[in-house]
């Protein structure tokens, strides 16, 4: 069950963890609902525990449709998991896996080992309020480091085997990085990818970022200490030259997609209605 936690027993890390509090705060809210597109019962106790009654920053439309793309977002990266998983790679790792709870909450084929390389404050404060909860999936190893650093020597020890095929996901992780430091994350994940491994990343548009749409959120973000650092305006030419083959998915030949975004549209100008790319693809042999 999850924890009943209060605000005053563990704090939650700051940095990128806010990044997984407004997903949380999106995922308490679709919980909520008749029939949510993602059920995590242990998003509200994330937010309970570290005392979070924010959201992102600013008050404009980008800042309205937020929570609903955080939602059409996992919704999306839930079904690539489960796919890849069922097509073999029952090896899964989420880079900056912050407040995720897909171990628990997925239906996972037999066997699969799910991976969570985040900061190991954050991942002591997640841990607090999962209060051993039971996994869903055949194993489940939280990998303390830092996910933009070398965290290859700890994934290792944790039990992962570079000779099997591996799904990976860097759900929001990459855009907050530098390019230099994408760069090596991306080439650790290459390194150890076994062939018919796969990924999955959200990815910002760089053509779209200066749009009146979204610039106000990202001066906004930036004053917070956060900001879309990495951008690209070809991503699947930018995979393929990082020896992934990639695809772009267009949400709104997702039926949940247009159903929850589509009150949205009038608002969005062609551009900023593809602000960024949800990206998954598989190593090129």
């Amino acid at each position: 069950m999850p924890h009943p936690a209060g605000p005053q027993s563990l704090p939650a890390p700051d940095g990128l963890s806010q990044v997984a509090l407004w997903t949380a705060a999106a995922h308490a809210a679709e919980y909520g609902r008749e029939a949510p597109y993602v059920r995590d019962p242990w998003a509200g106790d994330f937010l309970h525990a570290a005392g979070y009654r924010g959201g992102p920053p600013g008050d404009g439309p980008m800042q309205r449709l937020l929570p609903e793309w955080a939602v059409v977002r996992s919704r999306f990266f839930d079904e690539h998991l489960v796919a890849a998983a069922r097509a073999g790679c029952r090896q899964v790792v989420l880079l900056g896996a912050g407040l995720d709870t897909r171990a628990f909450r997925l239906d996972w084929p037999t066997g699969v080992h799910v991976f969570e390389v985040a900061d190991p404050a954050l991942l002591a404060f997640k841990e607090y309020v999962l209060d051993g909860a039971p996994v869903s999936c055949g194993r489940r190893s939280a990998v303390g480091a830092d996910p933009a650093g070398d965290w290859r020597a700890e994934l290792l020890a944790a039990g992962f085997d570079p000779a099997r095929p591996t799904a990976w996901l860097a759900e929001t992780l990459l855009y907050h990085l530098p390019p230099e430091t994408v760069e090596s994350v991306v080439a650790a994940m290459t390194e150890l990818s076994a062939p018919g491994s796969t990924f999955g990343a959200e990815c910002v548009n760089a053509d779209t970022v200066s749009s009146s749409f979204v610039a106000p959120f990202l001066d906004a973000l930036a004053a917070t200490g956060l900001a879309w650092h990495w951008r690209l305006a070809e991503p699947e030419r930018w995979w393929v030259g990082h020896h992934w083959d990639a695809r772009v998915a267009d949400p709104f030949t997702l039926p949940y997609a247009v159903q929850r975004l589509g009150p949205f549209l009038p608002m969005l100008p062609e551009a900023a209605a593809r602000t960024v790319f949800l990206i998954t693809g598989t190593l090129r042999e």
